[in-house]
């Protein structure tokens, strides 16, 4: 009995120690992948997961990364990010880091690389893939050697990677190409703190092996709002929304073009919106822009049609974070709307429908029964006399009745026989009767 109560004893000693024990030795890891393209649904998700490591109170964060680069202003947000953290940040390069991959890199405070991985080529292109701006370039040659100075590595290898005309005989560079590290080429320079088989490998270096390890994962909003703010959807959406809605100004009633636009545009502020590029505040400005332009149809005038079409452009402005991009996505829809509208006029001879209730398109004529006012096809061929001089207007006695009438162009006396050669409503155009009349003379 005594030994009974002496074990249940320590067991209850046991619990209330060894918990305390064994969780305050256990350290967190957060791994955020970086793969695929960087653009701005991939800042917003890095965002996101650095703020969960921290709520989480993680150890260290490490960047599992493959990418092949992306957008440059994306790149600069996420490197704020990393370096504003308290958190220990460590970019595990897997298979490769190019361009803003490089980049986001270098702002981790350490890096560490698979065989066969690389890491550089950091040029920066525009949408076109044609060489940027000096400018443009200026600011990123800029921004690579700040990467690599706040973690004390050698800036020129950095620049190196972003511009073609570095020399640099260590590594076989001859100045015509953009540097690109290997995995024993980064150590080599001190761009690498060592080479790795894999992750497990890297948190063994490390000294995490018996780590928490919490794996960051997109939801679906969030991937769906990575492809939608990609720098190549955002012209597309754009452009369908925009011809969609040309479209549907072609016909009777509102149907499957003009449903196809709207989706696009409102697939466009989605992605933007839970990416945390653009506010509600776009939205609704985008919202009272179709409001003003529909109501310039109701109340023609021209300064509501303008002002829907500065509410709709700047909603599109308000919801990025790139004026130039965004610039250049809306030239490309307009182009596209501009052509479809072409289409629809010249090959499918349509004409705008909402303009029909504000343009008169019934003809006052003859031939449907309107008389604007009495014709004298009678008098054609008949004869009569001056009783006022024609210059060239006057008054002509035909049968006993007094007709106003016009001559040819010439001027008449008073007293001189005439011809009726034409009658265009009220307009009787006389001829002086110099010889028979014939037949061709009367219309």
């Amino acid at each position: 009995m005594k030994t009974l109560f002496s074990f249940v004893c320590f067991l209850i000693l046991a619990t209330g120690l060894f918990p305390t024990i064994s969780t305050a030795d256990v350290k967190r890891v957060h791994i955020i992948p970086v793969n695929k393209t960087v653009e701005n649904g991939l800042l917003s998700f890095l965002n996101r997961s650095i703020e969960d490591a921290e709520n989480d109170g993680a150890d260290l964060i490490i960047l599992d990364i493959d990418t092949p680069g992306g957008a440059v202003d994306a790149a600069s947000e996420i490197a704020k990010s990393l370096t504003s953290t308290p958190i220990p940040t460590a970019a595990f390069v897997d298979k490769k880091a190019l361009s803003a991959g490089a980049y986001i890199a270098l702002n981790a405070d350490q890096i560490y690389m698979t065989p066969g991985s690389t890491m550089g080529s950091a040029a920066v292109i525009d949408q076109q893939g044609n060489a940027a701006g000096k400018k443009a370039q200026s600011y990123w040659l800029s921004a690579m050697k700040s990467a690599a100075e706040q973690n004390n590595r050698n800036p020129k290898y950095a620049e190196a990677m972003a511009n073609t005309k570095m020399v640099i005989p260590e590594l076989n560079l001859k100045g015509n190409e953009l540097l690109t590290l290997t995995p024993k080429q980064a150590e080599q320079v001190g761009y690498s703190e060592g080479t790795v088989k894999n992750l497990d490998n890297l948190l063994s270096v490390l000294g995490y092996e018996d780590a928490k390890l919490t794996y960051a994962k997109m939801s679906v909003s969030e991937q769906i709002a990575r492809f939608l703010t990609h720098p190549l959807v955002v012209p597309i959406l754009l452009s369908i929304g925009a011809l969609g809605i040309v479209i549907e100004l072609f016909t009777p009633s509102f149907g499957i073009a003009g449903s196809i636009g709207v989706a696009s545009l409102l697939l466009f502020f989605y992605g933007h919106m839970v990416a945390g590029l653009a506010g509600m505040e776009a939205l609704v400005l985008f919202i009272a822009g179709i409001i003003l332009l529909l109501l310039e149809i109701v109340v023609p005038g021209g300064v509501l049609g303008l002002l829907g079409l500065g509410a709709i452009i700047l909603s599109f402005f308000m919801s990025t974070d790139n004026n130039v991009e965004m610039g250049i996505s809306l030239v490309i829809a307009i182009v596209v709307a501009l052509g479809g509208a072409f289409v629809m006029m010249k090959f499918f001879k349509r004409k705008l429908t909402p303009f029909k209730k504000m343009v008169l398109n019934d003809s006052l004529n003859t031939e449907s029964g309107y008389v604007s006012n009495q014709n004298r096809y009678e008098l054609i061929g008949k004869q009569g006399k001056t009783t006022t001089p024609l210059r060239p207007s006057g008054t002509v006695l035909i049968d006993e009745e007094y007709v106003d009438v016009v001559t040819e162009g010439g001027y008449l006396d008073k007293d001189v026989l005439v011809n009726i050669i034409k009658v265009e409503g009220s307009r009787v155009v006389v001829r002086k009767l110099t010889e028979p009349l014939k037949k061709e003379d009367l219309n």
